[in-house]
């Protein structure tokens, strides 16, 4: 027999639910019945053997099959999850700061333990299941999308740090590169160096010289004359010894840092491919033409890149495929979060968000209001109320959330010069405390 739940889902009669504390080297993990009865309360060690020994409990204390048993966990990812998702389990994540207003309920002097814990989730899940994030299996490409943008993103926070170390050491003794560029240490820039590493050698470089290397890097922002002014410039007075020890340490860090742009660019390639694969597979309707799949909508917008893309696919495809502006807006951080007591109202920035899909809509936002007239009027209009930079940014990406919405429900490609409006009939907003 079944029945049908608030949520317009069906499912068995009977269900259990189960709590996972999960741990580095512990998984406790606690089950009871849809009345809060405890079947059983067990810690099962981190391994295949493990979470193998985890599910068969659970399905030998409910004596259910594994789509009757709802599982709760902190986390919406990791080996613990993948496992129990195979096996078929119903499986519910809730941030950890939820979790610990739910912990109250069982424990007002704030004592806290992995059984407690598991029964919190336990528990929780059994009368308070809206507020719980349902878990989707994943298409492998999509995960193997998110695997790449992520991959990209930290070497490229790799070759950051490694660059501001060579900054820094340039800084010490050798300023005058650092005038060539704009912050940045860029290819063109180590190789110079590497033609003379030192101020007395730089001085004495030859001008056909430099201009071949600028030739062969494409730059053609600065000349070699301004090079050589700049190097021929006084150097910094420095102590015996001063000048060897940074030479050495850049050394070094070149080492570093010329691999790590080589794995960029791999990255960069490997996500280009799954991009183009992605396309590829997306199933149309009869008679549906490609630019309306929602990759090449997607790609339409302005200020939508690869890796723009690559994040807001990897990152909130769940969202997407549901055209849930609230929800995108929300992980993003555009939403705001407002505060009302009485006469008191306070309206702060979300930071409760997904990290990088924040950075991906922020630098989204900032590219389409150079290259979208409407999106810089947004960004003009927020300014001249009053607000900041990253604020009038933040406003400028919600209109730019509900446009990508609207045309991925309506599957049209972007147009400048058309108004969408949403299946609501409202016209796109943008206006966010």
């Amino acid at each position: 027999m079944r029945k049908r739940l608030d949520s317009d889902a069906e499912e068995p009669e009977e269900i259990w639910f189960a709590g996972v504390d999960w741990g580095s080297q512990l998984h406790q993990v606690r089950v009871s019945d849809r009345c809060g009865r405890s079947l059983g309360d067990r810690g099962f060690a981190h391994g295949g053997e493990g979470l193998a020994e985890l599910a068969a409990w659970i399905l030998q204390k409910t004596g259910a099959s594994p789509d009757a048993v709802h599982i709760a966990i902190e986390v919406p990812h990791g080996p613990v999850v993948e496992s129990l998702m195979e096996r078929g389990f119903q499986l519910y994540s809730i941030n950890p700061k939820q979790l610990d207003r739910f912990r109250d309920r069982f424990s007002p002097s704030g004592s806290k333990d992995d059984s407690r814990d598991a029964l919190v989730l336990a528990d929780s899940l059994r009368t308070d299941r809206r507020s719980f994030r349902a878990l989707r299996a994943v298409d492998p490409l999509v995960v193997e999308l998110r695997e790449w943008s992520r991959i990209a993103e930290e070497l490229g926070q790799d070759q950051l740090r490694l660059a501001n170390r060579i900054q820094n050491q340039l800084w010490r003794y050798f300023p005058q590169l650092l005038e060539l560029s704009d912050g940045t240490i860029e290819p063109w820039l180590l190789a110079l160096w590497q033609l003379a590493p030192i101020p007395g050698k730089a001085a004495r470089l030859r001008e056909s010289t430099i201009a071949r290397l600028l030739k062969n890097h494409r730059i053609r922002r600065v000349s070699a004359a301004d090079i050589i002014q700049a190097l021929r410039a006084p150097a910094i007075p420095m102590a015996p010894g001063a000048v060897e020890s940074a030479v050495a340490h850049i050394k070094i860090l070149i080492g570093q840092i010329e691999p790590i742009r080589r794995q960029i660019k791999q990255a960069n390639a490997q996500l280009e491919a799954r991009l183009e694969h992605f396309l590829s597979k997306e199933e149309t309707a009869e008679g549906q033409q490609v630019e309306q799949r929602d990759v090449t909508i997607l790609r339409s917008l302005p200020g939508v890149g690869k890796i723009v893309l690559a994040t807001l696919l990897a990152e909130a495809s769940d969202a997407l495929r549901r055209r849930d502006y609230h929800a995108l807006r929300c992980l993003s951080g555009v939403a705001p979060v407002t505060k009302r007591s009485g006469k008191s109202r306070q309206v702060l920035m979300r930071r409760a968000v997904l990290v990088r899909l924040r950075n991906a809509i922020y630098y989204w936002s900032r590219i389409a209001v150079r290259l979208d007239p409407r999106s810089r009027a947004r960004y003009e209009a927020l300014r001249a109320n009053g607000h900041n930079y990253s604020r009038a940014l933040r406003g400028v990406a919600d209109r730019l959330l509900r446009v990508a919405c609207t045309m991925l429900e309506r599957q049209t490609t972007f147009d400048p010069n058309t108004v969408l409006r949403s299946a609501s009939g409202q016209a796109p907003s943008a206006s966010i405390a």
